[in-house]
């Protein structure tokens, strides 16, 4: 006697439709996801006066040397927060540098704002030199970086600047090689 194991074995009725509905509600959840990420992160505000204060700032670098931002006016300016701390600023300083060195040449500035200790950038700029300027902002950073919109006071923030002075654009979160290339285009 034989037996035939190749009966019809689909599930249940009800199992396809629990299946459908599983994946419509782990879509729905995706969806709240992205969007909830896209609304934590977008930049706010550029808030009244701030491109004036932070153009007439002064800011230390590592070694206690003063930098004035206004030197950089006339020229677009890429200024990036960050922290030896943050693991997406490092990750991302590489981007950084490689952008500094190719479009300098073409009139593009890069400044880091480290929310640091000096000794901390010293230390890592050892073992990573930075070809653009770095001052230190400390934690006063987190308070100019939420004037110029990133409201959360999240790292790594970047703001890029026009010739003219004014926010071009913000971006909250790694930079990537997509964002360089746009932003290169603005200047």
């Amino acid at each position: 006697m034989s037996t035939d194991i190749s009966q019809d074995s689909r599930a249940p009725a009800g199992v396809g439709r629990r299946r459908i509905w599983t994946a419509g509600v782990a879509l729905a959840a995706a969806a709240a996801g992205a969007g909830l990420a896209w609304w934590r992160y977008r930049p706010g505000p550029v808030l009244s006066g701030a491109e004036a204060a932070f153009w007439g700032g002064r800011f230390p670098d590592p070694e206690g040397r003063e930098l004035a931002v206004a030197d950089w006016q006339g020229r677009p300016l890429l200024v990036n927060f960050w922290a030896t701390w943050c693991p997406p600023c490092v990750e991302e300083l590489p981007l950084l540098n490689a952008f500094h060195a190719e479009h300098e040449p073409r009139g593009w500035q890069v400044f880091g704002l480290a929310v640091d200790r000096p000794s901390a950038v010293r230390e890592f700029t050892q073992r990573l030199p930075l070809r653009f300027p770095v001052g230190m902002a400390g934690l006063a950073g987190t308070e100019l970086s939420k004037s110029l919109g990133n409201v959360s006071g999240g790292l790594p923030f970047t703001v890029v600047f026009g010739r003219d002075g004014a926010v071009l654009h913000r971006k909250i979160g790694k930079v990537s090689e997509s964002d360089l290339r746009q932003w290169a285009s603005l200047g």
